[in-house]
Parts: structure tokens; C-alpha cells; sequence
């Protein structure tokens, strides 16, 4: 049994007082959610699932919006994969050490979002990371020998990753640097998507890529329900959140790992030290965006619970759930204090 980091635990975890007025309407049974009118995708893109649900009356307004969704997912793997060749990113990754390289305009705004939770979090947040996270691979086992991550730290360092807003350029300010937006990719896919939904004139969905999800509105009476993994069991869940218009975002050590000697090497990377920290598995964001939930389920993951919650409260419209090694909850008091008494 998980146990509480504090004397009282929140009933629902619940985000915002109209998650709060939602989550009462559904415990009375009003304006129960109809099936009629509900549509759901889901496809495999960016090497996660992405799934959309939606409701919409009109069947054919429906399937659109959710094609629009996932050419959307695709524009976006085309653009900011690492493992494609002719991605932006890769070009980027091929050529910044030895030119200054021109970026698009969303690939900017990006790498300023970048650099700006890089200097909140004092580089606990740190696209350059890859430098290091590019020598691992979980599937096959491997890690990089002492030697080898040394050398590949000198690369890592956000205040090398140089930005040049006036010729809109980016160059790497240190040899063997690379970088890598999976911290932060399909946050801003995910933003995107309820931008097109919208467009669309849909006010109730549920968009999802992987441990990223965002939700529109309410389902049609009551909060959506999203649950947070037990990071040790996949078939059980140690939190229950009512949301309504909310970004959600959880980053854990059970995703991409290997167990050696009693030790997780997972995909989380602290970027200061090139290794997994191992004082928390997992950590669950809700903020009003993707971008936002995504960079801090990453920052407060490295920072570990003391610190990664001193930086939430400090922060305005952010929560965290987080999972420590013991299995113990820990919350931030926004979501201790947001249910009514």
C-alpha cells in the first residue's frame, strides 16, 4: 500500500474549482456524459501511442479533426525526430559545431521555451543532455563506460546551445554537443493538437502521446479522469485526478531502462551528471500546457522531491504528484488545498 507524504491526502487531486464543481456533479449523477456523439483515435507516431478522443455530433466533423490530429503528430516527428535524417533537428545535429545552422520559426520558439526552463532550473532541464542520453541504448543494455561519459559531459551545457534571434540561427559552442526535444516534443504536439480541435469547433477531448496528455473542457458533465500509474505495477494506478482544461505530464523510470547490479539506468538523465537520479520514480506535472507540464515532469524528476517542490510552489498554476523510491505520494499544495473541505 502507497503511503502519504502528509497528514492529509487530497480527495481528488483536483486541478481547479471547476474540476472541483465537475468532479461534485459526477458524484450526484448530473448531466451524466451521453455515448452517443463520442469518437476515438489512436495511431503509433513518435514512437509512443498517440490517441485523440472527442465529442462531436457530426460524424464526418469528427473524423476530420482527429485526421487533422494526426497529420499534425506526423508534421511534427518530421520535423523534430532524431532518428530521421532529414529532420530539422538532425541537420541541426549534423552541422551546429561547425556553422551557425537556420532554424524555422517554431523550432525557435521552441529552443527560447528550452532555454528558459534551463535557466529556471539551473540546467536541471537541458536539451544538450543528449550528448550524454544519445550513448545509451535500454533495448540492447548498453551504457557508456566512466571514460566515455566524462568525455561526453564536456559537450552537455545549455549556455553553449547558442541562439541567435536576429539571423534566427543556432550553433553549438562546444564539440561533440547534440540535442534532443524529447523532454519536450510531444508536449508542444499535444498543444498543438487542441489548437486544431478547437479550430475545429470541439470543446470536450481528450488528447494523448504517451505520459502527455491534455484535456478540453469537461466530459460532458464531469471532469475526465486520468490516473497515474503505479511506477512499479502498470496495472495499477496510485492517483485519481478529475480534470477539466488541464495539461497533465508524467515522466517515470519505468519507461526506458535496464536493471545492472542492482542499479536502473533509465532515460531520465541528470544533465549536471550524466546519470539517472534515483531518488524518485515518477513524477506527474499539471500546468495549463503541454510545454510547461512535459519540461517540469523532467526538472522536479532531477531535482528530487525537496527541491523539485520548492521550485513548483514557487511557480504560479503548477502541481506536481511525485512518487519516491519508498512508494510514499508526495503533493504540492495546490492539490492538497484545491478540493473543498
Amino acid at each position: 500500500m502507497f503511503g502519504m507524504s502528509r497528514d492529509t491526502a487530497p480527495r481528488h487531486g483536483a486541478r481547479s474549482a471547476a474540476a472541483s464543481r465537475a468532479a461534485a456533479g459526477a458524484t450526484t449523477g448530473v448531466n451524466a456524459p451521453d455515448s452517443h456523439g463520442w469518437h476515438r483515435r489512436e495511431e503509433a507516431i513518435m514512437g509512443t501511442a498517440i490517441s485523440v478522443e472527442l465529442w462531436c455530433e457530426d460524424a464526418v466533423v469528427a473524423e476530420s479533426a482527429m485526421n487533422a490530429v494526426m497529420e499534425e503528430m506526423h508534421r511534427i516527428d518530421r520535423l523534430m525526430s532524431p532518428h530521421k535524417p532529414d529532420s530539422e533537428l538532425s541537420r541541426i545535429n549534423r552541422n551546429a559545431e561547425h556553422m551557425a545552422v537556420p532554424v524555422c520559426d517554431e523550432m525557435m520558439m521552441l529552443f527560447k521555451r528550452a532555454s528558459h526552463f534551463s535557466t529556471l532550473s539551473k540546467g536541471a532541464f537541458d536539451i544538450t543532455y543528449a550528448s550524454v542520453g544519445r550513448l545509451f541504448d535500454y533495448r540492447q543494455r548498453i551504457r557508456p563506460g566512466i571514460e566515455q561519459l566524462q568525455q561526453a559531459r564536456l559537450a552537455v551545457g545549455y549556455k553553449n546551445f547558442l541562439l541567435d534571434e536576429y539571423t534566427q540561427t543556432v550553433r553549438f559552442g562546444k564539440p561533440g554537443m547534440c540535442i534532443d526535444l524529447g523532454g519536450f516534443a510531444k508536449g508542444h504536439a499535444v498543444d498543438n493538437a487542441t489548437e486544431i480541435l478547437a479550430r475545429y469547433g470541439i470543446g470536450h477531448a481528450n488528447v494523448s502521446a504517451g505520459g502527455d496528455s491534455r484535456v478540453m473542457g469537461d466530459k460532458r458533465g464531469r471532469p475526465w479522469m486520468i490516473g497515474v500509474r503505479d511506477p512499479r505495477r502498470e496495472d495499477r494506478i496510485v492517483a485519481l485526478l478529475p480534470l477539466v482544461d488541464t495539461s497533465i505530464s508524467t515522466s517515470g523510470d519505468y519507461e526506458r531502462y535496464f536493471d545492472e547490479e542492482g542499479v536502473r539506468f533509465h532515460h531520465l538523465i541528470d544533465p549536471l551528471t550524466g546519470k539517472s537520479p534515483d531518488t524518485v520514480r515518477s513524477v506527474t506535472i499539471l500546468a495549463s500546457d503541454g510545454l510547461t507540464t512535459e519540461a517540469f515532469s523532467k526538472i522536479v524528476f532531477v531535482l528530487g522531491i525537496e527541491q523539485g517542490l520548492k521550485l513548483v510552489e514557487a511557480q504560479h498554476g503548477i502541481d506536481a504528484i511525485i512518487v519516491d523510491t519508498a512508494g510514499v505520494l508526495h503533493f504540492s499544495s495546490g492539490l492538497l488545498n484545491s478540493t473543498p473541505g
